[in-house]
């Protein structure tokens, strides 16, 4: 089998759905197979994985076992010579694996790969490629540096500036939303760290494949969107977890002293504080307009109901239409992308080609019934059920 893709669950049912649904898509014409393993859920994750998608494989926890061990367990059972770790808040094209599984086979030494990741929005995500958070380089990143002196080498080492968004090459740390390797080096490196119950689990699986003279890759021919704020609610106990997951990385693999245990304390108390407020959902203003992207105008008739509002009608094949009857109105719109027309890769490449502040974005994924989405990176995504 060539590929395993396994996709960590907890509590996040409707992405979840959207998410198998892009892999199937995905991994159509390889020798692959999803597996999907649930942190003891308490919504019905398990049942429409079971109902809608009998062919994949699921594993039920039965307890929240955290990150690394909920991934050890799944791959444990995994039969491809490849994996990708995958958060079940992502979207994936329908080449993203065909693109890096060729990709993979051209490199020697292959450590991880990780790809270009968006936010729901349509803005690209930073973490998608990083350096290693040394105490200079966490330095720069905790105090902005790399805000204050951008062309700055010296201050821009934590998201790996030395390569542009749009620019494939080697980088040090990639983030855990997607991350794929062989299986043989995921057993090598003995899977992520259970001592660590997240956040810094990616860090430090990049950081010991580079000590086994692997290379990481960031590859950004293919986008994959990640809603990123559905996994986690930024609270005091996210607080808490980010600051223990620091200390977990630097006390492993980096010489202690005094002065740098200070600093890792107060950093990384100021950053999570930083995170935590930039978390806080802010009040939400309805889109003035709704624009559906689809074939199927019957469709916005009905939405128009189920959203107490117009919606406009578009053809998915005149996306020129989209892109001046939109952005020249210089309104609050929301374009609802139709799945049963719109394949995914469409879906994602419509989103970063038209972020804006006005814009926010949802997918009516098909054969489903909800509308699903997120308007900004900082807090949980939005799902609106068409009955």
């Amino acid at each position: 089998m060539q590929l395993s893709v396994v996709i960590l669950n907890y509590n996040v049912r409707y992405f979840l759905e959207q998410c198998v649904l892009s892999v199937q898509e995905a991994i159509a014409g390889l020798n692959a197979e999803i597996i999907v393993i649930d942190n003891n859920s308490s919504d019905d994750s398990c049942l429409m994985i079971k109902t809608r998608f009998p062919e994949v494989k699921l594993i039920q926890n039965q307890e929240n076992f955290g990150f690394p061990k909920g991934n050890n367990i799944a791959v444990e059972q995994a039969s491809g010579k490849y994996i990708c770790i995958l958060n079940p808040d992502t979207v994936v094209a329908e080449d993203t694996f065909t693109k890096i599984l060729a990709f993979a086979e051209e490199k020697q030494d292959l450590g991880i790969i990780g790809c270009k990741l968006i936010d729901g929005t349509g803005s690209f995500l930073p973490e998608s490629k990083r350096g290693i958070p040394s105490p200079w380089v966490a330095f720069t990143k905790i105090f902005g540096l790399y805000k204050i002196f951008p062309k700055w080498n010296l201050f821009n080492q934590y998201y790996a500036r030395h390569l542009n968004e749009n620019q494939t090459g080697k980088v040090e740390i990639l983030v855990g939303a997607f991350m794929f390797l062989e299986k043989d080096l995921y057993q090598k490196l003995n899977g992520f760290d259970e001592n660590c119950f997240m956040y810094a689990d990616d860090i430090d699986l990049s950081y010991r494949a580079l000590l086994l003279k692997k290379s990481n890759y960031y590859f950004h021919e293919t986008t994959v969107l990640h809603y990123k704020g559905e996994s986690t609610v930024k609270d005091e106990l996210y607080m808490k977890r980010f600051q223990d997951a620091m200390n977990f990385f630097y006390q492993k693999h980096f010489k202690k002293s005094w002065f740098f245990s200070f600093f890792i304390q107060v950093g990384t108390c100021f950053f999570s504080f930083v995170k935590m407020f930039q978390g806080k959902p802010k009040i939400k203003l309805l889109p003035e307009s709704y624009i559906l992207y689809s074939e199927n105008e019957n469709l916005s008739e009905k939405l128009a109901s189920i959203l107490e509002n117009k919606v406009s009608f578009l053809d998915f094949k005149k996306e020129k239409m989209v892109n001046s009857s939109l952005i020249l109105k210089g309104k609050k719109a929301e374009i609802i992308l139709d799945n049963h027309y719109v394949s995914f890769k469409k879906c994602i490449n419509i989103i970063e080609t038209l972020k804006d502040k006005n814009i926010t974005f949802k997918i009516f994924p098909k054969n489903t019934n909800f509308i699903i989405g997120s308007n900004s990176r900082n807090d949980r995504g939005q799902i609106r059920k068409i009955q």
